[in-house]
């Protein structure tokens, strides 16, 4: 069984982003329905709600059932999903950190999943581009983090603009608001 994915500079440049972001889309629709793709530890799910998102309106998924888990235990909407394969409904804003980093053999399989999103980096968050055209709504926005470090990504169909790049002294992150 994998560990829950601890937060890091991804998970904290994204805490960031919609701190900035959240209030702006508030003040056009006080009823904001938002979906976390790989919740983890819950921290962004707790930002979000610490900005006044209704609670009944906050969902979230993981692929690891230990973060389910502990997602359901912090008081929030989570389901056990590889993706939108359990998720139903459409939502304005739907954020994803995405496992970014190209396969490393020598990296722990229990820790990959967390990690790595396949031999070019870009494989996941691929899959998830084109599944989450059918969940978002008509004038939904995706908050999307990657990595100078992934490679061969696919954002055809999507307008894109870049929120934030942090450089750190092994990569550089970058956020994404695809509409």
């Amino acid at each position: 069984m994998s560990e829950i994915y601890s937060p890091e500079e991804d998970s904290y440049l994204l805490s960031e982003i919609l701190k900035k972001q959240i209030p702006r889309l508030l003040g056009k629709k006080k009823n904001l329905t938002f979906l976390e793709i790989g919740s983890g530890s819950g921290i962004l799910l707790e930002i979000v709600l610490s900005l006044e998102v209704k609670k009944e309106n906050i969902f979230s998924c993981d692929i690891n059932p230990e973060s389910v888990r502990h997602c359901i235990k912090l008081g929030f909407n989570c389901i056990k999903s590889d993706l939108f394969k359990n998720i139903s409904g459409r939502y304005d804003l739907i954020v994803f950190n995405p496992p970014y980093l190209p396969e490393d053999k020598s990296e722990p399989k229990n820790s990959r999943v967390a990690t790595t999103g396949g031999k070019k980096g870009s494989e996941v968050i691929n899959k998830f581009l084109i599944q989450a055209k059918k969940h978002l709504e008509k004038n939904g926005k995706i908050f999307l983090l990657t990595s100078s470090f992934t490679k061969g990504i696919d954002f055809s169909g999507y307008k894109r603009t870049l929120l934030e790049k942090r450089k750190f002294f092994f990569e550089k992150l970058f956020v994404w608001e695809l509409k």
